[in-house]
């Protein structure tokens, strides 16, 4: 035993969940500012790693590459959050969005054609925490930005905490999301 708190036995204590409202009010008054890189799962607020200088280019360039793209079929979305439920408002890194006025209300589940993570240090949470968080609520594409590999995971259908179908592309392979698939992007463009 390295200290007098290893011999005390620590009581059992109940998580206290925080709901999106909370969160929200949080912001809302300041308790949590810009500064705070927080994002809400299952009632438990995280700590957003910083972005480094190449997810911060990828994420420029996928900006880009849909904008140009989708025009007014959909709205590029850039680390902006998505109400999943009463507990979750994660912060994916890219979301296209559908065309509505969000002025007023945060995006959820319904309103997302693609959701995008780009991961390096954050690979285990976005395929197993993240992933089975996305497919509970529906969302109904999910792609995953490996850093590492240069290639892009892509999860489709839905169903409970998983979904039925997972593809990789890379080098020049060309994706387009299932809901617009005239929006078509080479992998080669977003690591290039």
């Amino acid at each position: 035993m390295n200290s007098v708190t290893d011999q005390i036995e620590q009581p059992t204590r109940p998580r206290l969940n925080i709901s999106v409202d909370r969160y929200q009010k949080m912001i809302a008054t300041g308790v949590l500012t810009g500064s705070d890189r927080v994002e809400l799962i299952e009632g438990t607020m995280f700590a957003v790693p910083p972005i480094g200088a190449r997810h911060a280019a990828i994420s420029r360039r996928i900006n880009s590459l849909f904008s140009r793209s989708v025009g007014d079929l959909a709205e590029v979305d850039i680390g902006g959050p998505v109400k999943l439920g009463e507990y979750s408002q994660p912060q994916p890194d890219v979301m296209l969005l559908q065309r509505r006025d969000y002025n007023t209300k945060i995006p959820e589940a319904g309103d997302v054609i693609l959701l995008i993570e780009i991961s390096a240090s954050t690979m285990a949470s976005d395929r197993n925490t993240k992933l089975a968080l996305y497919a509970r609520y529906g969302i109904a594409e999910y792609w995953i930005i490996d850093l590492a590999q240069e290639c892009i995971e892509r999860y489709t259908n839905p169903v409970s905490n998983a979904y039925v179908e997972k593809r990789i592309a890379s080098g020049a392979d060309v994706v387009a999301p299932q809901a617009l698939l005239s929006v078509r992007i080479t992998v080669r463009d977003i690591f290039s």
